[in-house]
């Protein structure tokens, strides 16, 4: 019997077995997601152990007015980062995809863009520090935070690369391990060797502990580019390419900031500080989401290759509704006891319960649009900008208005940072509502990431704890009363809201695909 000829490679498969090759295909792309989730949940516990510390030495040692100018600085520094990275954290996923060049050539060429976009805004930042401290006050030592933008650049470009191999290890090792715990030695060591700079020589130091702990692998799995040169009309077209979605990454990115750059001109530096923790306190959920940022992008750059649309709207759906799910349960668990939250970092920083709480319900309403958005940024790059760009203006609208508001009521300066909060996430909810639907409107396929027992967990999980926190004291109600809520939170999920491929994100095998009959 003769055995007939092998396809050609961009012949499709028969019917049925395209039916079978497209399921296992799709079930590797859950477990792909499933597995960089669970190993960044992993690095998300890691980063809260870590952070902590850090905002607790930050807050006692340094105080609020301290962290209050330390936190409008980084709002410029990272703005800047961002822009450095010209959309290259996410763009470079689809371009290691398409291009038929060597890896570790297309690698090379965003290190380099990159590399000298970071070193011209830093030699800026260094004679104009004005922008970096609204207040007018440094010292000769803050000035030196520029240094950190080029490492900061490179390391997001190479975490990207990685992650496009699937090795979501190097993320954990690098921002959840090596950063927030050099950060939180460094400010404790700094502190007394110059306690008025401990706080932006602490950053530096902890941004190239990151960079070095990123490059080194970048460089194992990709090798050294050789016979590479970096050619100024091939680099100036990468830079065009990737305007678009640069302009998207730092408006999305904005959003998270442009809150504190308004406070900082409409309010005291004690209430940007407090704000700060509040908002570190609600970013911790926030790390969820971009947990699943390296591999989602990979993933649904392959299947708009092949214009899988379908698996698409699929594994946007399955992300979001694992992020929304994880979001809402730690956001339960930190804002109901937030008060003694708070208060492990000073008496001073309870004030800030009120933004706490909008921050955290800000993050839970962000969900379906970062996960809508990983799709739209190589779907239709341009309505995403857009959109983008008047979420962030509408934001520093309610934002402003806010502010004037609380000034002509007289209100107390907390206030302003609850209204800055509020009007967050107002803005990040309409964002999630419109993207999710241009999204739809593009894949033929509802987005939906939300499901009706979220509501059951969350109401059974505030009950519990509103009971802990009248019945205990503040030290039980952090000891005991977080535990039970996230307990009682995911033991109702877990039976009523979680499917099969929902617990892939528990299972150790989930690599390893189910047969396809």
């Amino acid at each position: 019997m003769t055995q007939s000829p092998p396809l050609p490679a961009d012949q499709p498969l028969p019917a049925a077995d395209g039916n079978c090759a497209a399921q296992a295909a799709g079930q590797r792309d859950i477990a792909a997601l499933a597995k960089g989730g669970r190993t960044n949940f992993f690095g998300f516990l890691l980063r809260l152990a870590a952070r902590l510390p850090f905002l607790f030495i930050a807050g006692r040692l340094y105080g609020a007015a301290a962290l209050g100018r330390f936190a409008s600085a980084l709002v410029i520094i990272e703005l800047t980062c961002q822009l450095c990275t010209l959309g290259q954290k996410r763009g470079i996923a689809q371009r290691l995809a398409e291009e038929a060049r060597h890896d570790a050539h297309v690698v090379a060429d965003g290190l380099v863009l990159s590399g000298l976009f970071a070193i011209a805004v830093s030699v800026v930042l260094w004679f104009i520090p004005e922008p970096m401290f609204p207040a007018g006050h440094f010292t000769q030592l803050d000035r030196l935070l520029p240094l950190s933008i080029l490492p900061y650049t490179l390391t997001e470009i190479a975490l990207a690369a990685l992650a496009y191999r699937f090795d979501v290890g190097a993320t954990v090792k690098s921002r959840s391990v090596v950063e927030p715990w050099t950060l939180s030695i460094a400010a404790g060591a700094f502190y007394y060797i110059s306690p008025d700079s401990g706080l932006s020589l602490s950053y530096i130091v902890s941004i190239y502990a990151a960079a070095a702990a990123a490059l080194w692998p970048l460089l194992r799995s990709y090798g050294w580019p050789s016979q590479w040169r970096a050619h100024p009309l091939r680099i100036a077209r990468l830079a065009i390419d990737t305007a678009p979605l640069a302009v998207a990454d730092a408006v999305e990115w904005g959003t998270r900031r442009l809150d504190i750059a308004i406070l900082g001109i409409f309010a005291t530096p004690t209430s940007v500080g407090v704000y700060y923790v509040a908002q570190q306190v609600a970013s911790l959920p926030q790390k969820l989401k971009t947990s699943f940022e390296p591999i989602l992008g990979p993933v649904i750059a392959r299947n708009l290759k092949i214009q899988n649309h379908a698996a698409i709207a699929a594994q946007v759906c399955q992300v979001g509704f694992w992020i929304t799910a994880a979001q809402a349960g730690i956001g339960l668990a930190l804002g109901i006891p937030g008060g003694g939250v708070l208060g492990l970092v000073g008496p001073q920083f309870v004030g800030g319960l009120g933004a706490l709480a909008f921050l955290l319900g800000a993050e839970v309403g962000a969900a379906t649009s970062v996960v809508s958005e990983a799709a739209l940024i190589y779907i239709a790059p341009m309505p995403n900008l857009w959109i983008s760009v008047g979420t962030i203006v509408l934001q520093a609208g309610l934002t402003v208005a806010g502010m004037w508001i609380d000034r002509s009521f007289a209100l107390d300066e907390m206030d302003a940072a609850a209204s800055a909060a509020g009007a967050l996430m107002v803005t990040l909810s309409i964002a999630s509502i419109v993207k999710s639907r241009l999204l739809a409107h593009y894949l033929k396929t509802a987005i939906t990431t939300w499901r009706w027992p979220l509501v059951l967990a969350s109401a059974l999980a505030s009950l519990v704890g509103l009971l802990a926190c009248d019945a205990l004291p503040e030290w039980a109600e952090l000891a005991f009363g977080i535990p039970a809520i996230l307990g009682v939170y995911c033991l109702v999920i877990w039976h009523f809201g979680f499917g099969p491929e929902d617990r892939l994100l528990f299972r150790r095998d989930a690599a390893r695909p189910r047969q396809v009959a």
